[in-house]
């Protein structure tokens, strides 16, 4: 489960104090040092019990129209400060059951239900309310392929909530949570860890009756591009999607560059491509590949 950091600070600090603390020691869950200090850093913003909601009442006023963050805010989401280094400040709102906006939108727009790890590590809080629960499972990243019904061999460690005042460390690529609605509104606050590599690191769902992955969570733009451009036809495009299928050091890519290709073809050609996938040397793209030929066969 996600790391439990004691802290006994009772000293409180605004956003502005919390970054200049970022600043001078850039987070880094890898250093202890680095660590600690991060960990303090938002224990006293967490300890600040006025400063989110001021700064939303701030907002609301001015319709927004002072805000000097980027990407600013979300139905969920918000994000408290710009990238600064490696990191960034976010806090998160979560409903629970008996919330309009969990009526509205269902569990899975607050991903409740939906056990999945990270492939960032981030240090988080409970700022406000009984905060969400977790099922907490932990598992070896580099025993997973990724494809689809492979089994994960997730630990189960236990449930608990993110109650006020406390302090985790959810680690990339170990920590696996299925979370639950709080039993009242609760707020939790973030510091981002982002690796520029990151989008490349894949992000599983995983089912908990299984024990198997049941997907990658973090497809990329680039796959999104790829797909667009082998579907408008275009040679050039095809001549890459057939290198990045035999080539590309990301198996998530690879398989794109074959799903993309099957569109265009049917029958025994369809066929012959997954036939080739299987072939490719990548595993996740192999068993994936084999699925897809299994689907045509029984159709």
């Amino acid at each position: 489960m996600p790391r439990l950091i004691e802290s006994e600070e009772t000293h409180a600090h605004g956003i502005g104090d919390c970054l200049a603390m970022l600043d001078e020691t850039p987070f880094d869950p890898a250093c202890v040092d680095a660590l600690a200090c991060g960990a303090v850093a938002l224990k006293r913003l967490a300890n600040n019990r006025d400063f989110l909601g001021d700064l939303l009442i701030e907002q609301l006023k001015s319709r927004f129209r002072e805000s000097t963050l980027d990407s600013g805010y979300g139905p969920q989401s918000i994000v408290l400060s710009r990238m600064r280094g490696n990191s960034f400040l976010r806090a998160n709102i979560w409903p629970s059951e008996d919330e309009s906006s969990y009526a509205a939108s269902g569990a899975d727009a607050f991903v409740y239900g939906i056990p999945h790890d990270h492939n960032f590590a981030f240090l988080t809080a409970g700022y406000f309310g009984p905060g969400y629960g977790s099922d907490y499972f932990e598992y070896d990243y580099e025993e997973v392929a990724g494809w689809r019904g492979e089994i994960a061999d997730l630990r189960f460690v236990e449930r608990s909530n993110l109650s006020e005042g406390k302090l985790m460390l959810y680690r990339a690529h170990r920590d696996v949570h299925s979370q639950l609605p709080p039993s009242s509104m609760s707020v939790s606050l973030n510091i981002m860890h982002i690796d520029p590599a990151q989008g490349w690191y894949d992000q599983y769902g995983f089912d908990l009756d299984s024990n198997a992955v049941t997907g990658v969570l973090n497809p990329t733009s680039t796959e999104c591009f790829l797909r667009c451009a082998v579907g408008l036809g275009g040679a050039e495009a095809l001549d890459f999607a057939t290198w990045a299928g035999r080539a590309h050091p990301s198996d998530r890519l690879r398989l794109a560059s074959f799903e993309a290709r099957s569109g265009l073809v049917s029958g025994e050609q369809r066929d012959a491509l997954w036939r080739e996938a299987e072939l490719s040397g990548s595993l996740m793209v192999a068993k994936e590949a084999a699925a897809r030929r299994a689907a045509l066969e029984a159709a």
